[in-house]
């Protein structure tokens, strides 16, 4: 369904933002890709196309950049950003090229998903830290997609060795240039693996952000989602068939301490009635307490007994 919408206009920074929330709200567009909302959005492709931080002060600050003047060859080439957001209904950081994850610029293009893992805000401010051995060296980040995971925990532990492994050659190859982009070459190593077949560890620490959309669910995402591979998001009937297979094969993959980190969106009732007997640990984000969960090897292991039985 087509929609009328005015595409941003006016002489300031502000004005720009208004009605560029205005243009975002009109058209229908979708967020969930680093944004929740059109004016968040607004601001991004904004501050962006006109080379300003993306963290530029706004409002009643001091510094605030509202009120700085525009160009008219600004206001078209904002305009113009806009109007390609809502043609295309690709999520913003395919056309800006970049995502943002705690503070930390990632490269993004349509190889990778668009990386937006509430993992990163656990890495981030050490929530998982006191689940974790002292002897942790070696952690894997499965599905790393376009690497930033990977390279988040690289930064948030600079004593371990990190994989980003993936299916993908085109993620993976993302991924490289974000290796490179922030220098961790020496500290991460990309494999490409289906599951854990290629990274056999054993591993410390796993991190895992897997294609867990159901298929209820993936038959009414908003078009920017089906913008992204779609081997990244779609995980069966329930959408836990890509865990459930990684359940299996994780125990002999991990050392004895070993926890993994999973992220589920908004699978949890899916996911406790694929695994009710199994005992996780639900980690608190800002999307509240439902979307990752950490479970330990020896709970893994204990389930898979309880199973045979």
């Amino acid at each position: 369904m087509s929609h009328a919408y005015t595409l941003p206009h006016g002489n300031t920074v502000g004005t720009l933002i208004a009605t560029g929330t205005e243009c975002l709200t009109q058209a229908g567009v979708g967020f969930g890709h680093g944004t929740a909302n059109a004016y968040e959005e607004a601001i991004w492709l904004v501050l962006w196309k006109l080379g300003l931080p993306i963290d530029a002060p706004l409002g009643d600050e001091e510094e605030s950049v509202e009120n700085q003047p525009v160009t008219p060859e600004q206001q078209a080439q904002v305009a113009a950003l806009f109007k390609a957001r809502i043609d295309s209904r690709k999520p913003a950081a395919y056309l800006t090229q970049e995502a943002w994850l705690v503070g930390v610029p990632f490269y993004v293009d349509e190889r990778a998903i668009v990386p937006r893992s509430f993992i990163a805000e656990l890495l981030a401010d050490g929530s998982i830290d006191h689940f974790l051995s002292d002897k942790t060296r070696k952690v894997l980040d499965l599905c790393t997609g376009n690497g930033s995971l990977a390279c988040l925990a690289a930064m948030a532990f600079p004593e371990v060795e990190v994989t980003g492994a993936d299916i993908s050659t085109d993620a993976l190859a993302v991924a490289r240039i974000n290796v490179d982009k922030h220098a961790l070459q020496d500290r991460v190593t990309l494999v490409e693996t289906d599951g854990l077949s290629k990274v056999p560890g054993p591993w410390d620490l796993i991190l895992c952000n897997p294609p867990y959309v159901n298929a209820d669910s993936m038959s009414k995402l908003p078009a920017e989602y089906l913008a992204e591979p779609e081997l990244a998001l779609a995980g069966g009937r329930d959408g836990m068939d890509f865990i459930r297979d990684l359940f299996a094969a994780a125990p002999g993959c991990m050392t004895e301490d070993a926890v993994m980190v999973l992220e589920i969106g908004n699978e949890r009732d899916f996911f406790e009635a694929a695994f009710p007997l199994l005992p996780v640990f639900w980690l608190e984000t800002s999307a509240g307490e439902d979307q990752v969960l950490l479970v330990t090897k020896q709970s893994l292991l204990a389930q898979a007994k309880l199973q045979s039985q």
